[in-house]
């Protein structure tokens, strides 16, 4: 398993000029084409010049467009190259264990198309409330429209259940990781990655009256009032020992806002983390604060001018929590 990043991270001092980014990096591959489900779910809710999810309406609060999926399979790069190339850090890692897998919020599916190709011998379920996976998978994969809120009624029990970015899609997590021990195999593992909010900063570099520091803290205040709070992971090792889970690990690891870190790995995760938020920033905070604050489109997208603005300034030393936790439930 990858080590989390020593504290605090040290700044480049040659670096004190905006970067609007590498063009050359690229959003990976887009998928577009959806699994063939029910026409009542392939319904979306357009709203605010962006598409989301209508089965269960609302419970998700990102878009589900093309310009979303883009992202998203971006996003799987930065955690792949956050993990040393890897898929996941637990020790679920051999042929034997791994035989049943479900991705909890599966998105595009790339995570399970991945995992699928690696161990070819094992099934692995992909849930999304969202129909925008590919038609075209590996033969040991499936994904399923389904919301795990409710009840979990699968035909059989797990070997390994993974969730990542989940934090605010999920109401009751005592209760997620109560149905995840109950549909574990014995000896089986959970693996969780999500981010948590406020933006960090370890080293006073704020500036008077950021907007970044602003708007992260809005974002935390609307998941609460919304009831899905956007630091839920702090509390993910506590709420799995409650559901009776052992050999429990956490490991934070940090995702700089841009290139501002003077170590190499540390700058180029804020380099492809810069390219994950900054078409995430709109889509994500438009349903956050029109829905739940009561905001103004317009105003929504005057304060986020100045946020990435700020984003970019790597004079803002700036980053966010990645929270790793696995458990495993007693043989």
């Amino acid at each position: 398993m990858a080590e989390p990043e020593p504290h605090p991270i040290e700044a480049d001092q040659e670096v004190n000029q905006i970067n609007d980014g590498d063009s050359t990096l690229g959003a990976g591959h887009t998928v577009s084409s959806t699994s063939s489900i029910r026409s009542s779910i392939l319904k979306y809710r357009e709203e605010n010049g962006r598409t989301y999810h209508a089965y269960k309406d609302g419970k998700y609060l990102s878009p589900n467009d093309e310009r979303e999926n883009d992202r998203l399979d971006l996003q799987h790069h930065l955690f792949m190259l956050t993990f040393g190339d890897k898929l996941y850090t637990c020790p679920a890692d051999t042929a034997k264990q791994v035989q049943r897998v479900l991705d909890v919020g599966t998105g595009t599916g790339i995570w399970a198309i991945d995992f699928a190709d690696e161990h070819p011998g094992a099934q692995i379920i992909g849930i999304d409330l969202s129909p925008i996976q590919p038609s075209f998978v590996p033969p040991n994969l499936t994904f399923q429209i389904d919301d795990l809120d409710d009840p979990w009624t699968f035909a059989y029990k797990f070997d390994f259940i993974y969730s990542r970015m989940m934090t605010t899609s999920v109401s009751d997590w005592p209760r997620f990781f109560e149905q995840a021990y109950e549909n574990l195999n014995p000896g089986g593992w959970i693996e969780l990655a999500d981010i948590v909010f406020p933006v960090k900063v370890d080293d006073d570099t704020w500036p008077e009256d950021s907007a970044l520091q602003k708007w992260s803290a809005i974002q935390l205040d609307a998941t609460i009032k919304a009831g899905r709070p956007i630091n839920s992971a702090e509390s993910y090792k506590s709420q799995l020992a409650d559901a009776g889970f052992t050999d429990i690990v956490e490991t934070v690891y940090k995702w700089p806002t841009n290139h501002w870190p003077k170590d190499k790995k540390l700058k180029e995760l804020g380099i492809w983390n810069l390219e994950n938020v900054m078409p995430s920033l709109e889509g994500f905070s438009m349903a956050l604060f029109t829905r739940v604050l009561g905001w103004s489109r317009q105003e929504v997208e005057v304060f986020l001018v100045k946020v990435r603005k700020e984003l970019k300034d790597p004079k803002i030393h700036g980053y966010w929590p990645i929270y790793v936790v696995y458990a495993k439930k007693p043989e």
